[in-house]
């Protein structure tokens, strides 16, 4: 089962994105603390991050970069979901390497459809 590592300082938040992701049948490792991503991703190793950009150090453009400087998570899936919808955000977070931009309120069909493609989930496994 594939795991999805969410970090996002708004519990409400990560409750939200943690229940929508159990739903879809993935297991979740839910964080509200960006400065333990990095250890925490390093135990449990998963195979999707969903990031939050709005956090106190390291922020989620910050996080973003440090886990691309890791071979580890090089090349794993990074789905930004924020509220900040400038122009400026969305270059600047494709530019430390994510690879979704989802603004928040989103629809839940909208990011359970980013997560399945980046790991590769047809319709039919659904």
């Amino acid at each position: 089962m594939e795991k999805i590592m969410i970090v996002d300082d708004d519990v409400s938040a990560t409750t939200l994105i943690d229940k929508i992701i159990r739903m879809e049948g993935y297991e979740t490792v839910p964080l509200n603390d960006s400065s333990k991503a990095m250890e925490i991703a390093a135990s449990t190793n998963p195979d999707l991050f969903i990031l939050d950009l709005m956090m106190p150090e390291p922020t989620g453009f910050q996080l973003c970069r440090m886990l691309r400087a890791t071979a580890t998570f090089r090349f794993t899936p990074i789905i930004i979901v924020t509220a900040l919808d400038d122009s400026d955000s969305k270059v600047v977070a494709f530019g430390a390497g994510a690879n979704d931009y989802l603004t928040k309120p989103f629809r839940i069909e909208d990011l359970t459809g980013r997560v399945n493609s980046l790991l590769g989930k047809t319709q039919d496994e659904e």
